[in-house]
This record gives structure tokens, C-alpha cells and sequence, in this order.
């Protein structure tokens, strides 16, 4: 039996087309191209020359890197051979200059994958919901919305106070939430991403745009007090309004909920709420 593992180039699409993963209409398929291309990278493990599992990540931030399209075939599944092939993906990430933090993203109901992670040395983050929704009518009561925030500096100031200061998780895309640090943020996307601010100035929103497939009204609201904030889900609300009306494709709100903040959801909500997320992850250095 031999065994090997390197990286995925183009010419590897059809061994990619022979595995039988049982996934339908999997993604990766048609942006197979794009993932072996900096800053993804796609490491397979074959068998006889044979497919059986592959792998990779991504980079962001130039210090974060993202594992993850992880994909086995089901006639070689409880082998070991995605475990063997994880390890080697740690193994290469480790390699890669000014990495600072190797993680994974997967939902609560992948135990397969969990067990992966955590026997690769990966530590849980606590979950979040990733609640996708077209409607928020429900939750306007024609409060005033909050007041933009314009000065980069101020910005800042709240990402700071919040996030970097604590190492708390920040949803830096759909799918993609890291511990922050100075780093994760640039002028350039603090610019681009729309900041706002309560009355009280205690609270603030930050709203930006993402396509994963279908083009999101990304919401990041850090507090579990959705139900409780005068005017924030109308400052939601106007954004969405105006990023249907920029945009032909499908577009959805995506906000990243605690358990808690979605228990505080009234009844009748239309948030989409699939198996939530758990984020695992580790400093660079402490993995062995």
C-alpha cells in the first residue's frame, strides 16, 4: 500500500471528480481553480494513486491561516487518513513565515470533523449561530436609526475596546471568525465597513458587504441585547434596504449569534438557524 501527500494543482480536477464524498452540488467544485492559488493552498492524500481525502487553508491578514474543504471519499472513511492528512496540513502551515494562529471553522453537528480537530491539537471557541435571514420587518419598531460613525480613529477606538484588547472572536467574514489582534484590521477596511454608534454612545454596529454564493449584509453586533436596542434593528434594516436595491443576486442579512442572543429572538423571527458553528484554534507556537 503507498501512501502520499502533496499539494493539489490544476490537473488534479478529475482525480477531485472521482471521489464519492456524498456531498450534492459541493462548492468546491467550481472554484477548484481558485483554491489552489495563493493565499489557499489544497493538500491531497492518495492512496495507490488513488484521491481518497484533501485538505488546506487560507490565509488572512497575513498571520491568520484558516484550515478547512476538508473531503473524504466515503469507501476510504475510518482509516485514519483524514486525521494523517490534517496533521500534514498543521505540519506545512507551521512552515509558512509570520503565521500566528491556525484554526478551523466547522458546524456543532460535524462530529467527524470535530474529532479531527481536536485530535490535531485544535481548542474550541464558544459556538455561534451564522443566522441568515431576508426579513427583518418583525424587529423595526420605526425607532431612529444610529448615528454613522466617519472618523477611522473612533472606529478603531471601539474595535479595540471590544475585541483586540480581550483577544475576543471577531466574524471577519461569513464563515471566517478569528481572535483579534491590531492586525486583522487595516485603514483601508475600516474605511470600506460601516460603523455605528447609540445615542448613549455604549453600543455599536458595524455592517459591510459579503459574497459567499449569495451577497450578505454582514451585521456584526457584539452583545447579547439585540431585543433590547432602541433603533438597531432599523439601522439594519435601511442597509439591506439599500444593498437589494445596488445588487441583482440573491442577498440575505448574516449575523453571528450567541446562543444567548438567539433565545432573546421573539417567536415569530425569520433567521435561518442550522446546526451552529464552533471555531477551533491555537497560537502558532503552542501547536505540537
Amino acid at each position: 500500500m503507498s501512501i502520499f501527500i502533496r499539494k493539489l494543482n490544476k490537473e488534479d480536477f478529475s482525480n477531485v471528480l472521482t471521489m464519492q464524498t456524498g456531498i450534492e452540488d459541493d462548492y468546491i467544485l467550481p472554484i477548484f481553480s481558485e483554491l489552489i492559488i495563493e493565499p489557499n493552498v489544497l493538500y491531497g492524500l492518495f492512496l495507490n494513486r488513488q484521491l481518497v481525502s484533501f485538505a488546506g487553508y487560507t490565509i488572512f491578514a497575513n498571520q491568520y491561516a484558516m484550515l478547512g474543504r476538508l473531503r473524504s471519499d466515503l469507501r476510504y472513511r475510518g482509516k485514519g487518513f483524514a486525521t494523517r492528512l490534517m496533521s500534514y496540513v498543521v505540519e506545512e502551515t507551521q512552515k509558512v513565515q509570520d503565521i500566528k494562529w491556525i484554526g478551523a471553522n466547522t458546524q456543532e453537528n460535524n462530529l467527524t470533523a470535530r474529532r479531527v480537530l481536536e485530535k490535531i491539537g485544535l481548542h474550541p471557541y464558544p459556538k455561534k449561530y451564522g443566522a441568515i435571514t431576508q426579513h427583518v420587518e418583525n424587529l423595526v419598531t420605526g425607532s431612529k436609526p444610529w448615528t454613522p460613525i466617519h472618523d477611522i480613529q473612533r472606529k478603531r477606538e471601539w474595535i479595540n475596546k471590544v475585541y483586540v484588547r480581550n483577544s475576543e472572536i471577531f466574524p471577519y467574514e461569513c464563515y471566517y471568525l478569528f481572535p483579534a489582534t491590531d492586525q486583522l484590521f487595516n485603514d483601508n477596511q475600516l474605511n470600506q465597513w460601516s460603523f455605528y454608534e447609540n445615542d448613549h454612545k455604549t453600543r455599536f454596529l458595524i455592517t459591510k458587504q459579503d459574497q459567499k454564493g449569495d451577497l450578505y449584509l454582514h451585521t456584526i453586533y457584539p452583545w447579547d441585547d439585540i431585543d433590547q436596542q432602541t433603533g438597531l434593528w432599523e439601522t439594519i434594516a435601511n442597509d439591506f434596504k439599500v444593498l437589494k436595491q445596488e445588487s441583482d443576486l440573491n442577498t440575505c442579512i448574516w449575523m453571528d449569534l450567541s446562543p444567548e442572543s438567539v433565545k432573546k429572538l421573539p417567536l415569530k423571527h425569520t433567521f435561518e438557524l442550522s446546526s451552529p458553528w464552533i471555531l477551533y484554534g491555537k497560537d502558532k507556537k503552542d501547536i505540537s
